[in-house]
């Protein structure tokens, strides 16, 4: 009875501070409750349509066979046009960007050049370039899987394509794809970190540590082949059998050359990049197929023209715009 006396002495006082507490512990479990939905939120990002500029629909699911299919089948006719096109200066968007080719002597694997490319997931460049590269490697072998992928957040939001189901949350390097081809091995480096940042790049002291640590030795052979030609200007990075390409294939981004901090393909989604070049008829797709014949003519100069693209009547013409196969 007396505690109670005691308490009850105290009135409007021992009432002010309960009012207080109160307060402050709903505020502290408010706070709680924002940050683990934010939480969850974050983690079931993938099921939620989210607006362009901050998109993680779709990403890392595999194209379905239909849009596989607009890859690995795409018609030599398309690449014939765009090559003409740009040889004749008829695509108004800038391409060849990565200059022209450096030479060296390949690296093969199983008899076969190489391809190797080095980029980040992260990377607005990377992400443009992946189309006009998946559309050459289409003309000399077949992917089994590709899947969606975006550049990060703040380089843009480009949707792209991931060469595998890749790591866009860590930093870490993701190694391989799912490609095969008689003429050619590809070797993708991609350097992973969250995209919900900015462009990023692990130090390639990094880099190699983690290439090495997975034993993979055509992986640590390609690193360190590109340590050592000391080429490497930025990402993407690609060697075409002999020939270094020190930058993107093209400033694809739309249908004339991007002049502002809006980039069309920003807007668009996988599907949409699809179609157009499925039936190119915009500067947007025939840039992509023209950027992927580059490619085309440095690998068909380094296999001395033995897979049937080569034979088309504009490869052996951009061999010798380029400089290739001299």
């Amino acid at each position: 009875m007396a505690q109670k006396r005691r308490r009850s002495s105290q009135g409007g006082k021992d009432a002010f501070w309960e009012n207080r507490y109160n307060k402050v512990l709903c505020g502290v479990i408010a706070i709680l409750v924002i940050v683990v939905v934010y939480q969850y939120a974050s983690l079931r990002a993938l099921n939620y349509q989210q607006s362009f500029g901050k998109r993680l629909t779709g990403i890392n699911t595999p194209l379905s066979t239909a849009q596989l299919a607009v890859i690995n089948n795409a018609p030599d006719s398309y690449f014939e046009t765009a090559g003409q096109m740009l040889l004749n200066g008829t695509i108004n968007n800038s391409v060849g960007t990565g200059g022209l080719p450096h030479k060296v002597a390949a690296i093969t694997f199983n008899g076969k050049p190489s391809v190797i490319y080095f980029g980040s997931i992260t990377c607005l460049w990377c992400g443009e370039n992946r189309w006009a590269m998946a559309l050459a490697l289409g003309r000399f072998g077949s992917f089994s899987q590709l899947y969606k992928g975006y550049s990060s957040f703040g380089d843009y939001d480009l949707p792209t394509l991931y060469w595998r189901q890749d790591n866009y949350t860590n930093y870490s390097v993701m190694l391989g794809g799912f490609y095969n081809s008689s003429y050619l091995s590809f070797l993708p480096i991609e350097d992973t970190a969250p995209i919900t940042g900015g462009f990023y790049l692990e130090p390639f002291n990094t880099t190699q540590q983690e290439i090495n640590a997975t034993g993979n030795a055509p992986y640590i052979t390609a690193f360190n082949y590109i340590l050592k030609i000391g080429t490497f200007q930025g990402t993407p990075y690609t060697i075409w059998g002999n020939y270094v390409v020190g930058g993107a294939d093209a400033a694809d981004f739309g249908n004339s050359p991007p002049k502002g901090s809006n980039l069309p393909l920003e807007n668009m989604t996988h599907q949409q990049v699809l179609a157009q070049l499925a039936s190119p008829n915009d500067q947007f797709a025939w840039t992509e197929y023209a950027g992927a014949d580059i490619y085309i003519a440095l690998a068909c100069a380094s296999i001395n023209n033995t897979a049937p693209i080569c034979a088309l009547p504009v490869i052996p013409q951009i061999e010798k715009t380029l400089g290739a196969g001299q």
